[in-house]
C-alpha cells in the first residue's frame, strides 16, 4: 500500500488551497493604515485667542477647561440599561436599576446628561476600547486580534496625556495592559476572559476606587467594569443576575460622585450593547447601541437637555475629552467635538465662540490628517477628497470672517448666533462627510492579491477533480506527481526571492509561499498534459467506461450530473446574502433533495425493482433493498427535521427566536424542568455509548484483549459518568453556598480535564495500537493456523496470501463442526471484517464525547442526531453500492461525498452556531478552566473545536465512506444462513481491501481528492461572492463573516480529513504487523 505518497499529495493539495486563502485574505481583509504622526503644542492648528484671553498654562491648542477626569466604562452598558422609565409599571430584569443617573439628570439638568453612545463595528472590546482613545475605525480584521491584544502604537488620547506630563490611572480589565504598556501611572489589572466570573474584576476595582479618588495622585482615572458584560455572556441580559449587577453598579456610581471633586469631570460609558441573548461583535442595532452619561459638579451645559437622548458617535469622545484636559487631538482622529460641554458658566457669546473655536481645531486637525493619509495610503477617492477640501475651505472662510468682525466691533447677539450657527453648521457638515468617506474607504481592497488568490483555489480545484480521475488508474505514478510539482515550486519561490534579493527588496513570505504553491500547480498540469493526450489520461483513468461503450459512459455521467447540480446549486446561492442569511433551512433542504433524487434515479434506472424478472417477489432480496432504503430515507428525514430545533437566530431574521435548547441547564429557572432535560440529557450520552460498544460487539471487535478494547469496554462507560457529572455539577452550581462552592469549583475543573487526560489516552492507544481482531486457535493439532510464506517476513506482497488462508481455516473448522456435531469452532476470528473501520469508530466516538463537552447540555441531543444521522448516511449508501453490483467496489460516488459534506454544513447550524461573531460559543473556553488561561493558545482551540465540531466529526469519518459498503457485506444473521452459504466463499468484508492494497491507496487518494473538491467548490464560491461584491451593502454584515467561518472550517476539515486517513493508513500498518505475527518464521 502506498502510504506516504498518497498522504503527500494530499498535504500538498492541502498546502494549495491554503495559500490561496492567505493570498486572498491579504488583499480582502487589510488592516488600515496607521499613521506614525503625533501631535503636538507646537502644532500651528489652535485659533488665534481674543485680546486679554490667554493661553492657560499647561495647556494647548485651546484653554484647559478641567483638570480632572473619571471615565467608567461599564463593559456592555447598553442605552436601555442606563435609560429610566417611570412609566414601566414591571420593568424587567434591565430595566430601570440605574436610578442614580435618571436621578442626577432631573435634579440637576445643567450638570447631568445622557446620550446614545453609538458604537461603531466590530463591536468587541479591544476594538472599541481602540476607537474610545485613538478617535479612528478598527477595521474588520482586527476582530481576529480581539484576543491576542498588540500594543496601539497610533497616537491616541492616553499616549497625549502622559507625553504632556498628566498622570493616568487604571483598574480593570487587563485588555489594557497590552494595549497600553507602561502607559498608566499606577494601575490595578484584572483577568478578563473568563466570561463565567462576575464579580473578581468589579470587586477588585472597589477596593481601590474610592481610595484612590481620594488619594488624587491623577489626572484621568479609567475604571473599567466588567460584570455587566460577564452576566450577559453568562444569563442574558432578561435574568435575576442582572438586576444585581446593575444594582451593584447603581450604588458605586451613588457612592463615588460622594467622593468627586468640584472640578472632576465624570464620564460612565458602555463600550457596546449587547443582544437579547448576551452576545455582541457585529453591527445590529443592540449591539451598537450603549449609553454615555456626563456629570459634573459644576455647570457643563447651557441649555436643559432636549426631549430625546442625542446620539454620539463613541469616537466623538476623544477629541471631546483631549481639549477639555487641555491636550492635543490625537493624531489620527476623525471624530467630532461634542460642543454642549464648551458652554460653561460664561455668557452666551463667550460660549459661542468658544464653541466655534474648538470646531476650527477640531477640522483642522482632521484636514491635516486626511492629507497625511491620503499620501501615505492613496487609497481615498480623489474626487471625494477634493469635495472635501470645498467644505473645509468654506467653513474656514466663514470661520476667519466671523472672527475679523468680532475684532474691528462688537456684534449684536442675534447677528453674532446667527453667523456662528452657519460657520458651526459648515463645520460639522465637513466633519461628518469626512467620516463618513473613511468609513466607506477603509474597507481597503488589494485587487491583484484577491483575483490571484481566487484564481490558486480554482485551479487547486480543476487539480482535485482531474487527480481523482488519475488516481482511479492502478498505474497512477504517485512519486512523479509529487516530484515534479515540488521541483516546479522551489524553481519558482527561488527565482522569486533572487528578484527581491536583486530589488533589495523585504520578502514577503505569504507571496513567496504562494508563488511557489502556483508554480508546483503548473509542474503538474504541465507534467500532466505533456505526457500524452488527454483522450489517453481520460481513458486511463475511466477503463470500464471506456471499455463497455457509450451506454455505461452515459449513464456514468447521468450520475455525475445530479450531485453536481446539488453542488453547483448550492455555489451559486452564495452569491445571494439572502441564502447565506437562510442557510440554516436551505443546507437540510439541499441534503434530503439529494437522498430524494437519489432514490428517484436508482428507481428510474430500474435498480429498486428485479431487473431480471417481470416482477419481483415480495420476499426476494432486491424488495428487500428497497424497503429499507425507503426505511432509512425517513429516517433521515426525521434526523433533518429534529436538527432543526437546535437553531440560532440571526440578527437579520426578524420574529426569530432561538432555540431554548441551546441555553445552559443552569438558565432553566423550573427545577421540575431542569431535572426532566438532565435525565434525558443523560439518556442520549448513554444512548451513544451503548450505541457505539453494541455495532463494536456485532462485529466482534470487543473480544480482543488489547488495550484498545479493554480502554472501550471499561473507560468509555467511565467518561459517559464523568460527563454527567459535570453536567450536574454545572446545572446546580449558583445554588450552591457555603464550603460545598469550593468542592464544587474543584469538580468544574476536575471533571472537564478528567475527561479530557482519559480521552487523550484513548486516542494515543487507537494510533499505538489500533489492531481490535482477536483468533481464538483451540484445535487439537497444534499446526500453525497459516503455512509459511518463503518471501521476507516484512514483504507487503506476502500478506495478501494469509487472509484466504485463514478464511479457509475457518470454513473448514465451520464445516467439520456441521459435520461431526462438535459444538466448538476450532479457528474463530472475531472483528477481522471491520478491522478498519472499529479504530476509527472509536476515535470518532471519543472525538464525539470531548466535543460535546464543550456544548451546553442540551446539545447532546443534536449529538446524538449527528451520529444517527452520519450512520443513516453510510447505510444508504451501503445499499445503493449493493444494488449498483461489485462494478466499482473501490470508487466512492460523488452523491456520498457531497452529501457528507453537507451533513457536516447542516450540523453546524444544528449545534447551535452561525457564520457571525456574537453566535460564538465563548464559554468553551472555561470548560475545564474556571480561572481563566495563562495563553492564547489553549482556548482558542477550545472554541475552535466547539465552532467547528461537526467539521471535525465528519471529516474524520470521511473513510468510513470507503470502508461501510465492505462492512454491510456480512449476512445479517450468518447462524441462519450457515448451511447454505457455505459452499460459498465467506465475504471478507474490509479484508478484502487488503487483497488490493494498490487499489486501496488509490480508492482513499480519490476520496480524499473528492472531499476537498467538494469543500473547495463551497470555498471558491464564498472567495467569489466576496470578491464580487466588496462594495455589497452586506459585505461585512454577511458575505465577509460567511468568507471568514467558510475558510476556517475548510482548514479544520482539511486538516481533520488528513489525520482521518493518516489514522486508516496507521490500521493497515498494524494489521500487516498482525498478519505476520500469525506466519510462522
Amino acid at each position: 500500500m502506498q502510504r506516504w505518497p498518497v498522504l503527500l499529495f494530499l498535504a500538498w493539495v492541502c498546502f494549495l488551497f491554503f495559500c490561496g486563502i492567505g493570498l486572498f485574505t491579504s488583499g480582502f481583509l487589510l488592516i488600515r493604515i496607521e499613521l506614525a504622526n503625533r501631535s503636538s503644542c507646537s502644532d500651528p492648528l489652535a485659533a488665534p485667542t481674543r485680546a486679554g484671553r490667554g493661553v492657560v498654562t499647561g495647556a494647548c491648542w485651546l484653554p484647559q477647561r478641567i483638570p480632572k477626569a473619571v471615565l467608567l466604562i461599564i463593559d456592555a452598558l447598553t442605552f436601555e440599561f442606563a435609560r429610566f422609565d417611570l412609566a414601566k409599571e414591571r420593568p424587567r430584569p434591565y430595566e430601570n436599576k440605574l436610578g442614580f443617573l435618571h436621578h442626577l439628570s432631573r435634579s440637576q439638568p445643567r450638570h447631568a446628561r445622557l446620550y446614545r453612545f453609538r458604537a461603531d463595528p466590530p463591536t468587541t472590546t479591544m476594538q472599541r476600547i481602540k476607537g474610545i482613545t485613538t478617535g479612528s475605525l478598527p477595521t474588520f480584521i482586527d476582530v481576529g486580534s480581539n484576543f491576542a491584544t498588540y500594543a496601539i502604537e497610533e497616537d491616541n488620547l492616553l499616549s497625549q496625556l502622559v507625553q504632556n506630563g498628566r498622570r493616568v490611572v487604571f483598574m480593570g480589565d487587563d485588555t489594557w495592559d497590552g494595549l497600553f504598556p507602561q502607559t498608566f501611572f499606577r494601575s490595578y489589572f484584572f483577568p478578563s476572559f473568563n466570561v463565567k466570573d462576575l464579580h473578581t474584576v468589579d470587586d477588585g476595582i472597589l477596593q481601590h476606587l474610592y481610595t484612590t479618588v481620594d488619594g488624587g495622585e491623577w489626572d484621568l482615572l479609567i475604571a473599567h467594569f466588567l460584570g455587566v458584560d460577564h452576566c450577559g455572556h453568562k444569563h442574558g441580559p432578561d435574568h435575576p443576575e442582572m438586576a444585581k449587577k446593575l444594582t451593584q453598579m447603581n450604588e458605586m456610581l451613588r457612592l463615588l460622585v460622594a467622593h468627586l471633586g468640584n472640578d472632576t469631570l465624570l464620564l460612565v460609558a458602555g463600550d457596546h450593547g449587547m443582544t437579547e441573548t448576551g452576545d455582541h461583535g457585529g453591527d445590529s442595532e443592540k449591539e451598537v447601541d450603549a449609553a454615555l452619561f456626563v456629570y459634573s459638579k459644576q455647570a457643563l451645559f447651557g441649555a436643559h437637555p432636549p426631549t430625546e437622548p442625542d446620539t454620539v458617535p463613541q469616537v466623538n469622545l476623544v477629541p471631546t475629552l483631549a481639549l477639555l484636559l487641555g491636550v492635543p487631538i490625537p493624531y489620527s482622529n476623525i471624530g467630532e467635538v461634542m460642543a454642549e460641554l464648551f458652554s460653561g458658566d460664561g455668557n452666551p457669546a463667550s460660549a459661542a465662540l468658544q464653541q466655534l473655536s474648538a470646531y476650527h481645531v477640531n477640522a483642522r486637525q482632521v484636514d491635516r490628517f486626511l492629507h497625511s493619509y491620503s499620501l501615505a495610503a492613496q487609497d481615498l477617492p480623489a474626487e471625494r477628497l477634493r469635495q472635501l477640501q470645498e467644505l473645509f475651505s468654506a467653513a474656514e472662510e466663514e470661520h476667519d470672517q466671523l472672527l475679523a468682525r468680532v475684532r474691528e466691533v462688537e456684534l449684536v447677539a442675534p447677528e453674532l448666533e446667527a453667523r456662528r450657527g452657519r460657520a458651526v453648521a459648515r463645520f460639522q457638515r465637513y466633519l461628518r462627510e469626512a467620516r463618513a468617506v473613511c468609513m466607506e474607504s477603509w474597507a481597503r481592497f488589494h485587487p491583484l492579491r484577491m483575483v490571484a488568490g481566487c484564481a490558486l483555489i480554482a485551479a487547486t480545484c480543476l487539480l482535485c477533480c482531474v487527480a481523482s480521475g488519475l488516481a482511479a488508474a492502478l498505474d497512477f505514478p504517485y512519486r512523479s506527481r509529487l516530484l515534479y510539482p515540488l521541483l516546479w515550486g522551489l524553481a519558482g519561490a527561488a527565482l522569486l526571492g533572487l528578484g527581491h534579493l536583486l530589488a533589495g527588496a523585504r520578502l514577503d513570505l505569504l507571496l513567496a509561499l504562494s508563488s511557489a504553491a502556483a508554480a508546483s500547480q503548473l509542474g503538474f498540469f504541465w507534467h500532466f498534459w505533456s505526457r500524452q493526450p488527454l483522450q489517453a489520461h481520460l481513458a486511463s483513468a475511466q477503463p470500464l467506461a471506456a471499455s463497455a461503450g457509450s451506454r455505461p459512459s452515459c449513464r456514468a455521467w447521468q450520475r455525475l450530473l445530479l450531485p453536481m447540480g446539488i453542488l453547483l446549486l448550492r455555489c451559486c446561492a452564495m452569491f445571494s446574502d439572502s441564502f447565506v442569511v437562510a442557510e440554516a433551512r436551505v443546507a437540510p433542504f439541499l441534503l434530503a433533495s439529494l437522498a430524494l433524487l437519489l432514490l428517484g434515479r436508482l428507481h428510474w434506472h430500474g435498480q429498486l425493482a428485479a431487473p431480471d424478472t417481470p416482477k419481483q417477489p415480495p420476499g426476494s432480496a432486491s424488495c428487500q433493498e428497497s424497503w429499507r432504503l425507503l426505511g432509512l430515507l425517513g429516517a433521515l428525514l426525521a434526523c433533518l427535521r429534529l436538527s432543526s430545533l437546535f437553531h440560532q437566530c440571526r440578527e437579520e431574521i426578524p420574529h426569530c427566536q432561538p432555540s431554548p435548547l441551546l441555553g445552559p441547564l443552569a438558565s432553566l429557572q423550573s427545577t421540575q424542568a431542569k431535572n426532566l432535560f438532565y435525565l434525558l440529557c443523560v439518556a442520549s450520552l448513554a444512548g451513544l455509548v451503548c450505541a457505539v460498544r453494541r455495532w463494536l460487539r456485532h462485529y466482534g471487535n470487543l473480544n480482543s484483549p488489547s488495550p484498545l478494547v479493554l480502554f472501550v469496554r471499561w473507560a468509555f462507560p467511565l467518561l459517559a459518568v464523568w460527563v454527567a457529572c459535570y453536567w450536574a455539577v454545572a446545572s446546580g452550581a449558583e445554588d450552591v453556598l457555603g464550603k460545598l462552592q469550593e468542592l464544587v469549583q474543584v469538580a468544574l475543573v476536575g471533571f472537564p480535564r478528567a475527561v479530557y487526560g482519559l480521552a487523550a489516552l484513548g486516542l494515543l492507544l487507537a494510533l499505538w495500537n489500533p489492531v481490535t481482531v482477536f483468533v481464538k486457535d483451540s484445535r487439537e493439532s497444534g499446526g500453525p493456523i497459516v503455512a509459511s510464506y518463503p518471501g521476507a517476513p516484512s514483504s507487503q506482497a506476502g500478506l495478501p496470501p494469509v487472509i484466504p488462508q485463514l478464511y479457509r481455516r475457518m470454513q473448514e473448522s465451520l464445516k467439520r463442526r456441521l459435520e461431526t456435531g462438535h459444538r466448538r469452532a476450532t479457528v474463530m476470528a472475531y472483528g477481522l471484517g471491520s478491522a478498519y473501520s472499529a479504530p476509527l469508530v472509536i476515535v470518532l466516538s471519543l472525538l464525539g464525547l470531548l466535543l460535546l463537552l464543550l456544548h451546553s447540555e442540551r446539545l447532546s441531543l443534536a449529538f446524538l442526531l449527528l451520529f444517527l444521522e452520519a450512520f443513516v448516511l453510510l447505510r444508504i449508501h451501503a445499499h445503493v453500492v449493493s444494488l449498483a453490483g461489485d462494478a466499482e467496489p473501490f470508487a466512492v460516488p460523488w452523491y456520498a461525498v457531497i452529501s457528507w459534506v453537507f451533513a457536516a454544513t447542516q450540523f453546524f447550524y444544528a449545534t447551535g452556531h452561525q457564520p457571525t461573531f456574537p453566535a460564538i460559543h465563548w464559554n468553551a473556553a472555561f470548560v475545564g478552566f474556571q480561572q481563566g488561561h495563562s495563553t492564547h493558545l489553549l482556548p482558542a482551540l477550545l472554541v475552535g473545536a466547539n465552532t467547528f465540531a461537526s467539521h471535525i466529526l465528519f471529516a474524520v469519518g470521511c473513510p468510513l465512506l470507503l470502508l461501510w459498503p465492505f462492512v454491510c457485506e456480512a449476512p445479517s444473521s450468518p447462524r441462519r444462513k450457515l448451511k447454505k452459504e457455505l459452499q460459498e466463499e465467506e465475504p471478507l468484508m474490509e479484508m478484502r481491501l487488503r487483497e488490493s492494497p494498490e487499489r486501496f491507496s488509490a480508492a482513499l487518494l480519490q476520496l480524499g481528492l473528492k472531499y476537498l473538491f467538494v469543500l473547495g467548490a463551497q470555498l471558491l464560491a464564498c472567495v467569489c461572492a466576496a470578491m464580487i461584491l466588496r462594495r455589497h451593502l452586506m459585505v461585512w454584515k454577511v458575505f465577509a463573516p460567511k468568507f471568514l467561518f467558510e475558510a476556517l472550517g475548510f482548514v479544520v476539515s482539511s486538516t481533520c480529513l488528513l489525520l482521518g486517513i493518516c489514522l486508516v493508513m496507521r490500521v493497515d500498518c498494524a494489521v500487516s504487523a498482525w498478519f505476520r505475527q500469525l506466519q510462522p518464521r
